[in-house]
């Protein structure tokens, strides 16, 4: 065992200091040192926690004890079973290593060790269902599991990330002095909260990541029109995004934007997005995001359309072929096109893309109700938007807004009513249409603008079309419909006398 104490670190050489060693034992203890891992462990020990850590590579254990034992107290354990036994009991023991097996593997070799009340904690991106399914079993074995979102990357686990928690009240009573000092702090309120039992807190972290998905293909979407309509250049357009990070659109992800488009390439002289491979990658969380909601009859329309069109920019060989065979398309008619004025496109792309991300953060909003309904969570989503403030990377201004509508209703349908958020997307939805249009008549893809469009105006419309798909339903399959003149589910008789019956 290793310990580093202020500034010094030394190796304890026999088994009598090793033991008197542990008789200090740890305050928590984090297992997997990959960046995310260490950096968590870095903010855990800077803000007066003594923390045990390991990690099945030694090196990588003694690496962040001697190059990091002036920020804090550290107990380095070269063994699971001294990393176990250097921590106060109850136990607190946050894993944080690559989701699904890997995972069940750390579990299965700590949970031998551990005594009844402890706690291990899965600080992963890990699926919620998996996380239901460890907390049930390890709950058998009278051990608390804890999933733990950790949002923020590896700048917000050493600064102070979003920190979403679900398990037992015994856990967060027992981690609550660690969670809510280490993560970021808005206006005095730690970004941290116990949202719930078992998986509520994986929950809310993968619908803040499909959130994000949709944030994203907004942003890159209004990159995309400004360059492809307006010919601007990604640092004239960084210029763009500087601006409206001093206004309502002020986030994270905007300011990042800029500092991105900005970037010209060390090698190349080019600007740095232009250099980059256009075929985005993924590691799961916006397609659990999608797959929950269908599970749930949710529309996230937006959160989807933006996990598809990372699906199709790497479909790269498609994208050749088509390109290829569609060549003569290239140029466009001008006559179809309507003239574009570049202040006024800029302003339009502000707002549709203000108005989208509302929609966006809306549908985040709707999944986390209908979930917490559906597993007895009793989310406070008042709560969650309180702890997005920061930390996160979706991180917003507007944030503040969310938090105060559902203070103002806790009941509240849709965000989209929200007065506040109604008055916005009024006051931009021209302008939504008119980038919309443009994007259309371009040829540039813009489909989680479009599909946010037409989710708030499937919403707003007194009749849908869905009237003619429950006709032909029960007119193939006998599906029956109801009639908006009485109450009651209906059959008619289409291969027959197309009388109309009511079926028990």
């Amino acid at each position: 065992m290793v310990r580093a104490e202020g500034w010094t670190a030394w190796n304890a050489p026999v088994a009598e200091e090793v033991a008197a060693l542990m008789e200090t034992r740890a305050t928590i203890g984090v297992t997997g040192l990959a960046t995310m891992g260490r950096n968590l462990a870095r903010n855990i020990a800077r803000h007066g926690h003594t923390v045990a850590v390991h990690n099945r590579t030694t090196s990588r254990m003694t690496s962040l004890v001697e190059q990091f034992g002036d920020e804090g107290d550290f107990v380095g354990a070269e063994t699971i079973e001294d990393f176990v036994a250097a921590i106060q009991k109850p136990r607190a023991i946050i894993v944080m290593v690559k989701a699904g097996a890997p995972t069940d593997a750390v579990i299965d070799e700590l949970v031998p060790l551990l005594d009844e009340g402890d706690i291990v904690v899965d600080a992963g991106n890990a699926y919620f269902a998996d996380t239901r399914r460890r907390e049930k079993a390890l709950s058998d074995k009278g051990i608390h599991f804890v999933g733990m979102g950790v949002s923020g990357g590896e700048e917000g686990a050493l600064n102070g990330p979003s920190i979403m928690v679900g398990g037992s009240d015994h856990a967060y009573e027992r981690l609550a002095p660690v969670v809510e000092s280490i993560a970021a702090q808005v206006d005095g309120t730690p970004c941290a909260a116990h949202l719930g039992p078992d998986a509520a807190g994986h929950f809310v972290k993968m619908v803040h990541n499909g959130i994000e998905y949709a944030d994203m293909q907004l942003i890159a979407e209004s990159f995309d029109l400004l360059r492809s309509v307006l010919g601007l250049e990604p640092a004239q357009i960084a210029d763009v995004f500087r601006e409206w990070n001093e206004g309502d659109l002020e986030s994270f992800l905007i300011e990042m934007t800029a500092d991105v488009l900005a970037h010209t390439d060390s090698s190349t002289g080019k600007p740095f997005v232009d250099v980059v491979g256009d075929a985005a990658e993924q590691k799961g969380t916006g397609r659990w995001t999608v797959q929950s909601a269908l599970d749930l009859g949710v529309p996230v329309t937006g959160i989807a359309e933006a996990t598809f069109a990372r699906s199709l920019s790497g479909h790269t060989s498609q994208r050749a072929a088509v390109r290829e065979t569609f060549a003569d398309l290239a140029e466009l008619d001008p006559a179809t096109q309507r003239d574009v004025d570049r202040d006024a496109f800029v302003d339009d792309v502000r707002a549709a893309l203000y108005a989208s991300k509302i929609v966006a953060y809306a549908q985040g909003f709707d999944q986390l109700a209908a979930g917490s309904k559906e597993h007895g969570w009793d989310l406070d989503l008042g709560e969650v938007a309180t702890i997005w403030r920061g930390g996160c990377i979706i991180r917003a201004r507007f944030l503040d807004r969310i938090k105060e509508a559902y203070a103002a209703e806790p009941g509240l349908e849709t965000l989209l009513t929200a007065p506040w958020f109604a008055d916005a997307i009024g006051n931009g939805v021209q302008a939504w249409r008119r980038v919309v249009a443009v994007s259309a008549e371009r040829g540039v893809p813009a489909p989680a603008f479009a599909s946010s469009l037409a989710y708030f105006d499937g919403l707003r419309r007194d009749r849908l079309p869905a009237a003619l798909i429950q006709a032909l339903r029960d007119n193939f399959g006998a599906h029956t419909y109801t009639r908006t003149d009485r109450e009651g589910t209906f059959h008619t008789d289409w291969a027959g006398d197309r009388a109309e019956s009511s079926p028990a």
